[in-house]
C-alpha cells in the first residue's frame, strides 16, 4: 500500500526552510529500519544514540528521547529536526505544534506482525507479554489509528505517505520511489535500496 495524503499541498524539497520528516507508525511497525534508509539516502537524521542497538533492533533504533516529552510540552528540540528526519510513534503524533510543516511517512505493517515482535521484546526485557489478548490489543490499536488518521487529515501542515513495511520487504523498489518523490527527489535512491534486510524480517503473520 502507497498511499500519498496532500490535501493541502505543502510540500517541495527535502530541505524546505521549517519543514520535518517524521516517520511514524505503531511501535514495532518497522520505523528504524525507513529512518536508517532515510539516512542512507542522504537525509540527517535527529537522533541521539541513548537507546543502543539490540538483539529486537541490531541495527539500531534511530531514537531521540526528547520526542517523548511531547505530551509534557517539551517542544524547544524541534529546530534541531529542521530538514531532518525524526521518528515519532503514532500516539505522540497529535503533540506536535504546528509551527511547522511535516511530511509524515506512516509505516504499516500486518498486525500479527507488530503484536508478535511486541511480545518478543517484552518478553526479553522479562516484562509480562500477555496481560492483554491479540484480539483486544487489535481492537484497540485499530482504533487508535483511526483516530491518528482522523487527525492527521484534518491538519494544514501535514502531508502523509504510507507505506506498506510488508511489500516493502518483498519489492523494494516502487516504494523507495516513492519515499524519493514525496521528500523532494533528493535522496539516493541505490544506497537507500541497500538498507533493505529481508534477514531482519523475524516476525512474518505466518510464524506469529
Amino acid at each position: 500500500m502507497m498511499t500519498v495524503r496532500t490535501d493541502h499541498a505543502l510540500l517541495s524539497s527535502a530541505t524546505a526552510a521549517g519543514t520535518i520528516t517524521v516517520v511514524s507508525g505503531l511501535p514495532r511497525s518497522g520505523t528504524s529500519m525507513i529512518m536508517k534508509m532515510l539516512e542512507a539516502g542522504g537525509m540527517a537524521a535527529l537522533t541521539d544514540g541513548q537507546r543502543a542497538a539490540d538483539a529486537d533492533n541490531p541495527k539500531g533504533y534511530y531514537e531521540f528521547e526528547r520526542v517523548k516529552a511531547l505530551p509534557k510540552g517539551d517542544t524547544g528540540w524541534l529546530p534541531q529536526a529542521d530538514g531532518k528526519a525524526v521518528k515519532v510513534i503514532s500516539a505522540l503524533l497529535e503533540h506536535l505544534p504546528p509551527d511547522y510543516t511535516y511530511r509524515v511517512i506512516f509505516v504499516r505493517r500486518e498486525m500479527a506482525e507488530v503484536l508478535a515482535s511486541q511480545r518478543k521484546m517484552l518478553a526479553r526485557r522479562d516484562e509480562p507479554a500477555d496481560q492483554v489478548s491479540d484480539a483486544e490489543l487489535t481492537r484497540l490499536f485499530e482504533k487508535h489509528l483511526r483516530k491518528v488518521e482522523g487527525w492527521l487529515a484534518a491538519q494544514p501542515n501535514i502531508s502523509v505517505l504510507d507505506v506498506d513495511y510488508n511489500e516493502m520487504l518483498r519489492d523494494p523498489g516502487p516504494y523507495i520511489s516513492q519515499i524519493n518523490t514525496f521528500l523532494g527527489n533528493s535522496l539516493d535512491a541505490t544506497k537507500m535500496a541497500r538498507v533493505v534486510d529481508p534477514g531482519l524480517y523475524r516476525n512474518r503473520a505466518a510464524s506469529a
